[in-house]
């Protein structure tokens, strides 16, 4: 969503021709202009090039870990600031970036102590209060989950993303990235611009979903979203201005072209629309974006940062006059805007329902609710976990809003989806039966109980239930959900992290289930482990998608353990020469290593060794008559603390 919230408030920035075409670029100098125009994606592969030396810049690891900030890749983020921040010469920046992954992450105690480190070093502010505070509420939330639950709407989600969602009548319009096939593509995203789709609606249940044919739809930059009159017959269409209107400005000698957004008007008239103007765009100067109707249809709100806001990004509103024009755009107060930003407005019974990043929130865009109307709003919250998650959240959808129901659509580039951002129904469902999950982390070595481990569950694709730590002893305790396949996963300090699959259980009455996880310590010289279930192709070195997952679980602990060095040894079975094992488990212990080493760990931080056959954990030696499986035993990856 960092992505989106940048080109759909205020987006494609185009260098000026401030160099001479004699003038030679280098690799640096292309890294940072691509860095500058926001096309993240185009300048990745350079500043990992750059990167590939032994003594890196840490100011290109900073661009490297912002670039993956911006287009979602937090886990990518995470490992390079952290690497950045332990790096001498990093800026302030930086480790504020580092707050910011660890949050999108769902890292929340690990980021307030940044967040305190952060203080202590450079003093305290209001925006650093608020992080701090985000921080201890999330904890809490995500430790203790209201009752609604999300489904993602797979049926219309791609590995693209589609977000602001817009029911109208028996269709529900939203913003999406379209597949392939044009050649007019975001230099950020590197993907197509943005455009408008819809799918039949019955419910919550969307099929047919097809992008938008009318003409406004083929615009150069990107459309989107969309809100409409209750008749369906007047569009309210955000986009990205065309043409040499633009804000201008200038950054480190290069002159820039702001493209802000634009609110259109489409009045039907027979089979074609009239295209209107909004009367307060004004795309030389400021973004206006993001348009809903009150049920009358007499109170427009939008988002903006023209002037005379609270913050950055604001609700606004205009009310229409007795001649049918809209009149001046009024803020829509401190109860509801920010010094942060605040975008997509939703207007259903007597609640405004917007994203903001500007409150206590649990990572980027949080949903929220204001009760009241036009400037008049009170009672402000927070709509918490799991409506609200460590990613962005926003485009909040009602359908149906009552005492004890809850029915609609939101948005969301939360872990467990198909795409950067989808669409999700949101629906509050309270279990009559209670499932209870009672669990203990233990160190796999001791066997004995290991306190404050963080504990996570998991349900269906991948989709967070809870996180919580557990207890001195190492105990803990999840309400489970009917019917789902359920993953627990416990991660600590200095210990490779341990995971249980939990089947679908249909009771018939309150139960209990009971599980224990097991920690391997990697804390001290000599401290050893067999990586499980990495596999390498038959005579090959290459990492294979499920050898990656494992590898990443050894990033995970290099990065939390900076003073960590270890060896990651290969070995083979004794089918094959002695040397050709040797040689082969060489380029796999090297190719693990650099896999590593690529996603942001130092290389002098590990070493590779390739021991083929000659430790054998079993009597499979060359001539003996073994089955697979003790064959298989022998060809392991392990792990061993050499510092």
């Amino acid at each position: 969503m960092k992505k989106n919230i940048l080109y759909i408030i205020a987006i494609l920035l185009f260098a000026g021709p401030t160099i001479s075409a004699q003038e030679q670029l280098t690799l640096r100098d292309r890294a940072e202009e691509l860095y500058e125009r926001m096309e993240y994606a185009e300048a990745i592969p350079l500043y990992e090039h750059l990167l590939q030396v032994k003594k890196p810049r840490v100011l290109d690891m900073e661009r490297l870990a912002s670039a993956f900030l911006y287009i979602n890749d937090y886990e990518q983020a995470e490992n390079w600031y952290a690497r950045a921040v332990q790096t001498p010469g990093h800026r302030p920046e930086a480790q504020w970036g580092y707050v910011q992954s660890l949050r999108q992450n769902g890292k929340y105690t690990e980021a307030k102590v940044q967040l305190l480190d952060y203080r202590q070093r450079h003093g305290d502010s209001p925006k650093l209060q608020l992080a701090i505070l985000g921080c201890d509420s999330a904890i809490q939330w995500i430790a203790a989950p209201t009752a609604h639950r999300l489904h993602n709407l797979r049926e219309v989600n791609t590995p693209l993303a589609e977000f602001a969602p817009f029911p109208v009548q028996d269709k529900l319009y939203y913003v999406g990235e379209p597949r392939g096939g044009s050649k007019n593509r975001s230099g950020m995203t590197g993907q197509s611009y943005l455009r408008l789709y819809s799918a039949n609606r019955d419910g919550q249940a969307l099929s047919f979903a097809e992008p938008l044919s009318y003409a406004f739809n083929t615009a150069l930059y990107h459309i989107g979203p969309l809100a409409a009159s209750a008749q369906g017959d007047t569009l309210y269409v955000t986009r990205t201005a065309v043409g040499r209107q633009a804000e201008r400005f200038k950054k480190d000698g290069r002159r820039f072209r702001k493209h802000n957004l634009e609110l259109k008007l489409y009045i039907r008239q027979g089979d074609d629309w009239r295209e209107e103007d909004f009367p307060y765009n004004k795309v030389e100067a400021y973004s206006v974006g993001h348009a809903c109707l009150s049920a009358d249809g007499q109170t427009l709100y939008f988002a903006s940062d023209r002037p005379g806001g609270v913050g950055g990004v604001d609700i606004w509103y205009c009310i229409r006059d007795a001649q049918g024009a809209w009149g001046r755009p009024i803020n829509a107060g401190s109860t509801v805007n920010s010094p942060g930003d605040e975008l997509f407005p939703a207007i259903f019974a007597d609640g405004l329902y917007y994203a903001s990043d500007g409150f206590a929130g649990m990572g980027g865009f949080d949903i929220f609710l204001a009760k009241g109307s036009r400037g008049e709003y009170s009672a402000r919250h927070n709509l918490r976990y799991p409506i609200n998650t460590a990613g962005d959240d926003f485009g909040m959808a009602p359908l149906l809003v009552e005492a004890e129901d809850f029915e609609g659509f939101l948005s969301s580039n939360r872990r467990g989806g198909l795409g950067g951002d989808d669409l999700y129904t949101v629906k509050l469902q309270k279990p009559s039966r209670r499932i209870t999950l009672q669990g203990r982390a233990h160190d796999k070595k001791t066997r004995e109980g290991l306190g404050e481990t963080m504990v996570s569950l998991f349900a269906g694709e991948g989709e967070l239930v809870a996180r919580k730590q557990s207890d001195d002893q190492g105990f803990f305790q999840f309400e489970l959900q009917p019917g789902q396949t359920h993953w627990v996963f416990a991660d600590h300090k200095g210990y490779m992290a341990d995971s249980t699959r939990l089947a679908p259980i249909f009771n018939q009455a309150d139960t209990s289930v009971q599980v224990s996880l097991f920690l391997a310590p990697l804390n001290k010289v000599g401290d050893k482990i067999v990586l499980e279930n990495l596999y390498y192709d038959f005579d090959k070195h290459d990492i294979r998608p499920d050898a990656a997952l494992v590898l990443n679980q050894v990033v995970r602990v290099m990065r939390d353990n900076p003073g960590l060095r270890i060896e990651l040894s290969s070995h083979t079975d004794s089918r094959g020469s002695d040397s050709y094992n040797m040689r082969l488990s060489q380029r796999r212990a090297q190719a693990a290593v650099d896999y590593i080493v690529s996603r942001g760990i130092a290389a002098d931080r590990l070493q590779a060794r390739g021991y083929g056959e000659s430790r054998l954990v079993n009597q499979c030696a060359e001539g003996v008559n073994c089955s697979e499986p003790e064959h298989q035993a022998n060809r392991r990856t392990e792990l061993e603390v050499i510092q």
